[in-house]
């Protein structure tokens, strides 16, 4: 199976609500006959045996408690997802979708479900399987515990602030692979010595969602070429459009494996794009400065998040391509990359546009701003002077002639009502 193959299947699992309850129902159904089998070699304490209409029923309400708490989590993920969906952003589902605590909640309970049903079957007049009913009712309590951690976990993690820490998180996360792998920061991509390039196009739409770098770099030091990608991570490419540059011979059959090794999907993901979580977060702001939502405190709760995104970015080079090299240092793999005027303007521009009118908005962006201009590097201050220039431009045209023209141009760490003097 290719590379490509393998990630989008990994995708999938990851995402899939179905798969884990699955397994744990196969767990419980193989598990109970072996727990039988036990049972028939040892004795049970009197305090922990039970008659079989005893064992019968108990094991009849822990399948239908079990059966009924399976419905109240289905519906609880419902109601996240709607409410995800209408007041954050339904990329940020992508996220959601992968939590483990989900998954274990409903693949313990359809595991519940499974050995109750296989244990109730053993129970008769001349046998009673004592241990398989303690054990399901150990795993009920269990289940009733994990069940309280996920109603906690999912009632916190529909806070704005949560979404948007999450999210924050996965940025630096993706910093720090992508650093791992690549060198970030690179020029002009270099062009071919002997003049000789071989093209790769796609075959199939869809959105670059991961790069497979060990892959193309071991393929480029078998053939002794250079391999440049022409569309960054996260963009959308249509069919039969150039995806690869191989400056070098392609051999039959090397451009299916390249063209394998670069992961196309129906959305992006999170994984090796950065932007795509910092547009979830940005979302979230916009979301909440609508007429509909007209919430301006969550807009500042995720600027926040966005302020501590962009000075971890802020400290990292930036350039438009990204390069792997080979052992003897020639350089092997080229991708473009994300500059930081594209990373700067993707986290305020969407949100100065849509909180025009909020002076809550207009201070947190001046602090946000003047903060970033006194931590970023040299080279990248320029970018926030210039987004500086769009604020101010945005606060004169919203407020003017306004009594608040003089607040809105005044930065404040909260929005309004943090200390005075205390702004970027």
């Amino acid at each position: 199976m290719s590379w490509g193959r393998r990630f989008r299947r990994r995708q999938y699992l990851r995402s899939s609500l179905w798969v884990w309850p699955v397994v744990g129902g196969v767990v419980g159904a193989v598990v109970a006959p072996l727990v039988v089998k036990i049972d028939h070699h040892i004795s049970m304490p009197a305090f922990w045996s039970s008659s079989p209409s005893t064992a019968s029923t108990v094991l009849a309400t822990i399948v239908g408690a079990a059966a009924a708490l399976t419905g109240f989590v289905v519906t609880v993920s419902v109601l996240v997802v709607q409410m995800a969906t209408g007041t954050f952003s339904a990329r940020y589902m992508r996220v959601w979708y992968r939590d483990p605590m989900l998954k274990a909640v409903l693949a313990l309970l359809v595991g519940i479900i499974a050995f109750s049903l296989t244990i109730l079957r053993r129970v008769s007049t001349t046998f009673v399987p004592n241990l398989g009913v303690v054990l399901d009712g150990l795993f009920v309590l269990a289940s009733l515990v994990l069940f309280l951690l996920f109603l906690d976990r999912f009632i916190h993690r529909l806070r704005p602030v949560a979404v948007a820490s999450i999210a924050a998180t996965q940025v630096r996360e993706t910093f720090a692979a992508a650093e791992d792998a690549l060198t970030l920061g690179v020029g002009t991509p270099p062009t071919p010595t002997d003049g000789e390039v071989a093209t790769v196009t796609t075959t199939e739409a869809g959105a670059i969602q991961a790069v497979h770098v060990r892959g193309l770099l071991l393929w480029a030091e078998r053939r002794q070429s250079r391999v440049v990608l022409r569309h960054a991570v996260g963009d959308f490419v249509p069919s039969d459009v150039l995806l690869l540059e191989v400056h070098g011979r392609l051999e039959p059959g090397d451009a299916d494996r390249l063209r394998d090794m670069v992961a196309l999907g129906d959305e992006r993901t999170v994984e090796q794009d950065p932007a795509f979580a910092i547009r979830i977060m940005v979302d979230v702001a916009i979301r909440a400065l609508s007429a509909a939502v007209n919430d301006p405190t969550t807009a500042v709760q995720v600027l926040d998040y966005l302020e501590d995104v962009l000075r971890h970015v802020g400290a990292r080079d930036h350039g438009p391509w990204a390069e792997a090299r080979l052992a003897d240092g020639r350089v092997g793999l080229v991708v473009p990359t994300r500059s930081w005027d594209d990373y700067l303007a993707l986290s305020v521009t969407e949100i100065r546009e849509y909180g025009a009118r909020s002076i809550q908005v207009m201070r947190r962006l001046r602090a946000l701003l003047e903060g970033l201009r006194s931590s970023v590097r040299a080279e990248l201050v320029a970018a926030v002077d210039n987004e500086i220039a769009r604020l101010d431009a945005t606060v004169a045209a919203s407020f003017g002639d306004a009594v608040d023209h003089d607040r809105a141009r005044r930065g404040d760490r909260q929005g309004i009502g943090g200390p005075a003097g205390v702004g970027g």
